[in-house]
C-alpha cells in the first residue's frame, strides 16, 4: 500500500510542467529573482520524470528540449537584430 501510494505522489502532474516554464519564462523576459524558482521547479520536474521514464527516454527528452531552447533563443536574437 504504501509503495502505491509514493508512485501516486511522484506522477508528473500537469502543474509540474506550468510552473517549469512560467518561471522559465519570467526568467527568459527578464526577471532575474525568479531564477531560484526556475530551479527549483525544473529539478522536481526532473527528478520525477527521472524516476518515471528509462535513462534512454530521459536522455532524448533532454535533448529534445535542448533543441527547442537553442531554436527559442536564435529565433528571439533574431527578431532583436531585425528590430535594431
Amino acid at each position: 500500500m504504501s509503495n502505491h501510494l509514493s508512485a501516486e505522489v511522484e506522477k508528473i502532474l500537469p502543474e509540474d510542467i506550468i510552473n517549469t516554464l512560467q518561471s522559465g519564462y519570467k526568467v527568459f523576459q527578464g526577471e532575474h529573482d525568479q531564477f531560484d524558482d526556475m530551479i527549483k521547479h525544473s529539478s522536481t520536474l526532473l527528478r520525477k520524470a527521472s524516476r518515471s521514464f528509462t535513462p534512454v527516454q530521459l536522455v532524448i527528452g533532454i535533448a529534445l528540449l535542448a533543441t527547442v531552447a537553442v531554436i527559442a533563443v536564435a529565433k528571439t536574437a533574431e527578431a532583436l537584430d531585425d528590430n535594431k
